[in-house]
């Protein structure tokens, strides 16, 4: 089965091993970007990459499945998302607008 739409996975390209299984390759994240609709999230207790997703994002579907792109787009990506957000650490949070019409474009699809 192909990642699915807005998958974090949809940049991946499929090859078969000498055994013929299809693998995914390497993906290649968005990584982070100094934007000027960027916003700057203080991490409160409780907060976790899913949540913070879900409330800034929340104009798209599913918008806390887009947890990855909070956690590729820091300077220093967040490479593990089960480790806890540390109070008071600083996060970068690109706009809906960064998501929809550059992490999820047709041209960064067709590069990959």
């Amino acid at each position: 089965m192909p990642p699915q739409l807005n998958s974090r996975f949809m940049f991946c390209r499929g090859v078969k091993d000498g055994s013929g299984t299809w693998q995914l390759t390497e993906r290649e994240p968005y990584r982070y970007r100094d934007l000027s609709d960027s916003r700057v999230h203080v991490v409160q207790e409780g907060d976790t990459l899913f949540n913070l997703a879900g409330r800034y994002f929340r104009p798209l579907p599913r918008a806390c499945g887009f947890w990855w792109i909070i956690a590729d787009f820091q300077p220093d990506p967040i490479l593990d998302p089960t480790l806890k957000l540390k109070v008071g650490e600083t996060l970068w949070i690109p706009s809906v607008r960064t998501v929809t019409d550059e992490v999820f474009s047709e041209d960064r699809r067709r590069l990959h």
